[in-house]
Parts: C-alpha cells; structure tokens; sequence
C-alpha cells in the first residue's frame, strides 16, 4: 500500500514517473536543495528503466549512426563509474565479426571509435576465443571496448534513497488523472491512488514529465502534443553466466546483437518491433526464436541454451509515429519546455537511454531551476551516490557474501538459487515499511534477488510468504493473494522459453501451486494453454 498523504499538498517540483531519469531528477533536484514529489503509477523502474540489458554503453554501438549518442555515452559512463561504482560491474566488452559481416563497417569501426573519444583495442580472435569460450569459431574480428555492466534497480533506488533522505517525497501506486490550468501555467496536478481510490491535489510550482512510454499520454492530459514512437524490445535470461564480457555483434544494429553478463546469467536480446499499444507488453516465442537465430552465428551455444526467462519493455522514441524502422529514430533525448504549447511551469522528458539518464536530469533540472530562480549549480556528476543498506539486495553477489559472512543458525535460507536469507527480506520489508510503506511480496521481489532464480520464485515465493507470516508482517489471507499476483508476473516471462528443463521445472510449479494452494482458477488454465503449445 501507498502512504496515506494528505488531499491537498504543496511542493516546489512535482516528478511523473519513477525510472532511472525520474529519480535521477529527484536526486539532482533535492542535492541543489528543491523540494520535489515523485509520483510512480506502479514501482520504481516498472517500465523500461527496468526492462533493459544492463548495459552501461560505451558508446561504440552508436559511432556509425549516432556520433552524438556515442560520445554521449562515453562521457556518462565514466561519471556513473566514478559516482555510482557500487551499481556498476566494469566488465569491459568485446565487439565480435563473424563471417559474412560487412568487412568494410569492421574495417572502418576502430576509426570511427576514435572519433568519438571511445578506446577500441583489436584483439587476436584466438585470444579473444580463450577468454570468451562461448565465441563462434567462425569470428573473424574482434575489438575490445570499456563497456559495463549496470544495475538499473539499485541506481534507482539509491537516488531516491538519497532523494528523501534529503527531503524529496516519492508516492507509489499513484496516477496522474487530471491538470488544473490557469493561464500559461498548471496550478495544481489531480492524482489518484491505485490501492485505496482517494484523490489528492498537488500544487506545484513546476511540473516535469518522465514518464518514459507513456510520456505522450501524461503531455496531452496538459493540453500539450509531442510526437513518439514506440518501440518493442525483448530479452532473454539464461540460466548460467556464458561469458564474462558484454559481447556485441560488429555490425549494425539489429535483432539478437548483445549478450550481457547479469550476475549468475546472461541476458540475450534485443528485438525492436513498432507497438501502438503500451499496455500488456510481454515476450513472445516467435520473439525468443528471433534473438536466438540472430545470435547463435555470434554465440552457438544458444541454440541448447537452458532460458529461464524473458521479458519485454518499450522504448519511448522522440519522433514521428510514421517511421517505418524504430532502429533508424535516434535513441538521443529531448527536454521540451512546452512553452510553444502555452505551458511555462511545464516540461517534458523522454528518450534517451539508461546510461544517460543523470545527464537528462541534469539538464531537466537546470531548466526547472533557472525557471525557479535557484542558481545552485548541478552536483551529480561529482557527488558519490551513497550506499543504500535496504537497496543493495538486487546484486546477485551480494546475498551470497551475507550469507557466508555473517551466517547464523536461525538466519533462514529462503532462496538457495540466489542465496537470499530471511534478514535479507526483513532489512526490506522493515525499511520499506520506515518509509511508510506496507511492502508486498512483488515490492519484495524488485528489491532483492526473490524469484530470479530457474525456479522463478516457485520455492522461494512460498518461503518468503511463510517467513513473512512468522513475523507477523503478513496475516489472515494476505499471503495467497501476494503469491497468486507474484507468479502471475513470473508466468508472463516463462511462456516464451518453456521447453527442454525449463519446461520441467514449470511443471513441478505448476503441481506445487496448483496442486498445494488450489490456484487451478488464476494459473492452471494458463499453464494447460502454454502446455498445449509446446508440447507436440
């Protein structure tokens, strides 16, 4: 559940939406001492922000079409590894040609890297091949490049961590339903509460729109029209780490090029399709054989790959709805300040990528304070990111580390996959809950490595409801319906990729849940529907 806020609330900087570039506002913001409300329709990175690679780009997959966003890249990279070190793992990369490439783009990639300030080191392909195992005999080029791993979830965290700590205030579950216009300016901005229906009014100052996806919807709710493209990205997530880099095909942009390394996994992708719809966006089989067929020349290893997993997200592309190609709409950003739409309290956020997303809030924030006289310059560049206690359980280490570290007898292994223990769960729910938050078993689940498993929460799911209820957190019926929400997500990802053991390992969730807890309503059709289509 939401905090319980007052109808009416005053704030000097109203945020919409809680991805990596929302809260990154909320942190640059509060740092330059600007009171702000961030307001989240669902939970932190419930969109895109959360529906990523993890690629904190070097920016070496722009230099042939986006020299800006390479260089764009390149710049934020080095800030967030100096500012933000505890999110990232600097794996380096590789970018890998295999025959049939373009010879004349592998010929002219180091240069062009060059020109962007991006370090491109060529590599023998035998060499490369000792360390990447998992690399195609049939490479014929490879170039080694300072890209990295990144955990969008633990950024965003502990910029709102840091955000309230300083002031800011973040309301979940909550909705944009309605602006209040006078003039040239939004008086107040009406919003609802998903969990308990109550409406409150927020008068703000200025107002900012990062809203990712639905950022168009929010921006004519103000009477404000900006033109997007939505584009449809899916991923898979295998069941072992297959190689230590990021590993990009050397080419072009397209279907199935990267391969990051995700803690104990890998995640393979992406896809890029136009959507119009932004809602039930989910993966599809035809999706996972796609990245598949397009990485295994790179890869081989795909092809009897165990999946655990897929997911999609949307891309909210700047541009015109008519673009036949989302690849060719430049993944840059824009700030638009909407004064041309009558509004001068009123901007727009949108684009752009993960590895951007302090320097789109800086810029945000610049425009939001000389707008409100403040003229405290920008400190995220230069300023640590503080470690959060209750956000650094979504590292896929560091559970494993507390439980070697400071085991003890009655501290109860809930997840043996990503070895998450009972006061992992409790630093969550009773931070959470210090915040004035009720924490449900999928707020749980964001917040920590429960569920991420090959089991996808099938074991550890009833055990942290089971924890939860001996600590009387949870109570009467609660924990049934936590459990049937939380699985009912977790079958979204498995539907795509369930044959071979993964298909096994569903089966016995299936028999577990359904057989023990009487879920037949909610998951055993759906289950009966994925079985009919998988199997001959």
């Amino acid at each position: 559940m939401a905090l319980n806020f007052p109808s009416v609330m005053q704030t000097k900087v109203l945020i919409i939406g809680g991805g990596v570039t929302g809260t990154a506002l909320a942190r640059d913001l509060a740092l330059r001492g600007v009171d702000c409300i961030l307001v989240e329709k669902s939970d932190i990175n419930a969109g895109a922000s959360g529906r990523n690679h993890g690629l904190l780009h070097s920016g070496a997959r722009y230099v042939a079409g986006d020299a800006d966003a390479a260089m764009e890249c390149r710049a934020e990279g080095d800030i967030l590894k100096r500012v933000a070190a505890q999110t990232i793992q600097d794996t380096g990369g590789f970018f890998v040609a295999v025959q049939g490439d373009d010879e004349r783009y592998i010929a002219d990639f180091p240069a062009q890297c060059a020109r962007s300030g991006i370090t491109a080191r060529a590599v023998d392909v035998a060499a490369a091949r000792e360390q990447e195992t998992a690399l195609s005999e049939r490479a014929i080029a490879v170039f080694e490049v300072p890209d990295a791993a990144i955990d969008p979830f633990r950024l965003s965290l502990e910029s709102m961590a840091q955000a309230r700590s300083l002031g800011a205030r973040l309301m979940r579950r909550t909705r944009v339903v309605g602006f209040e216009r006078e003039g040239r300016r939004i008086r107040a901005v009406r919003l609802q509460s998903l969990t308990g229906g109550d409406e409150v009014r927020v008068e703000a100052e200025q107002v900012v729109n990062a809203a990712g996806a639905w950022a168009r919807d929010v921006a004519l709710l103000a009477g404000a029209s900006i033109a997007m493209t939505y584009a449809k990205g899916t991923l898979l997530v295998t069941h072992t780490r297959l190689a230590s880099r990021v590993i990009n095909r050397l080419r072009r942009p397209g279907n199935g090029d990267i391969m990051m390394p995700g803690g104990t996994v890998s995640i393979v992708g992406t896809t890029s399709s136009r959507v119009d719809v932004l809602e039930d966006i989910r993966p599809t089989t035809a999706e996972a054989d796609l990245i598949i067929a397009e990485a295994a020349p790179m890869l081989p290893g795909l092809v009897s790959a165990r999946f655990i997993r897929a997911y999609a997200g949307v891309r909210p592309l700047l541009g015109s709805a008519g673009t036949a190609d989302s690849r060719v709409v430049s993944r840059g950003f824009a700030l638009i300040d909407h004064e041309m739409h009558g509004l001068d309290n009123f901007a727009t956020l949108t684009g752009g990528k993960l590895t951007t997303c302090r320097l789109m809030a800086e810029r945000a924030a610049d425009l939001v304070c000389r707008r409100l006289g403040v003229t405290r310059p920008c400190l995220t560049a230069t300023t640590l990111l503080p470690h959060a206690t209750e956000s650094a359980w979504t590292e896929p280490a560091h559970s494993a580390r507390e439980w070697v570290r400071a085991h003890q007898g009655d501290d109860t292994l809930l997840c043996e996959c990503e070895m998450v223990q009972g006061s992992a769960v409790d630093a969550i729910y009773a931070a959470m809950r210090a915040a004035g938050d009720t924490a449900t078993l999928t707020d749980i689940g964001l917040r920590s490595r429960v569920g991420k498993g090959a089991c996808q929460g099938a074991f550890c799911g009833l055990r942290t409801v089971a924890h939860l209820y001996q600590t009387g957190d949870f109570q009467a019926q609660r924990g049934l319906a936590e459990i049937v929400d939380f699985f009912s997500e977790r079958w979204r990802g498995q539907r795509p990729v369930l044959w071979g053991e993964q298909l096994a390992q569903a089966e016995l969730a299936e028999a577990l849940h359904c057989g023990l807890f009487g879920e037949e309503l909610r998951q055993s059709a759906l289950f009966a529907a994925v079985v009919r289509e998988v199997r001959p």
